[in-house]
């Protein structure tokens, strides 16, 4: 059974957001132009986004990006474009480097979107 690894709020309750957020211990990858782009079997789902640990993620296929966008419960996410056999997705990969106390948990973790697969 996966596990709620979010902290409580101070009434001693979880959040919604954070008790729908569950540590995965099934080997998960991420896809992108038919390379795996991450790997891991300690990802963290939130709001159905698998976010990846920072030791799962090829390096070589990350740059930083300049966007940042804000989630309310979270925090500023920054975003990295992902560069494969010379293709580009701007922006398809996203974490938190400084996430509000609720989202602790997924601090540096990677979250995929912009056509990347997430398989077994």
């Amino acid at each position: 059974m996966p596990e709620n690894i979010f902290p409580k709020e101070s009434n001693g309750h979880t959040s919604n957001e954070a008790k729908e957020t569950k540590l995965k211990k099934e080997k998960m990858k991420a896809i992108w132009n038919n390379k795996v782009i991450a790997d891991s079997n300690k990802t963290i789902v939130v709001e159905n986004n698998h976010y990846f640990p920072p030791e799962s993620i090829k390096p070589e296929f990350f740059e930083d990006s300049d966007t940042h966008t804000t989630c309310p419960w979270k925090g500023v996410a920054s975003y990295r474009t992902l560069t494969v056999d010379g293709k580009q997705n701007r922006d398809a990969a996203w974490y938190y480097p400084a996430p509000r106390e609720l989202a602790k948990g997924i601090k540096n973790y990677v979250a995929f979107w912009k056509g990347v697969t997430i398989v077994k």
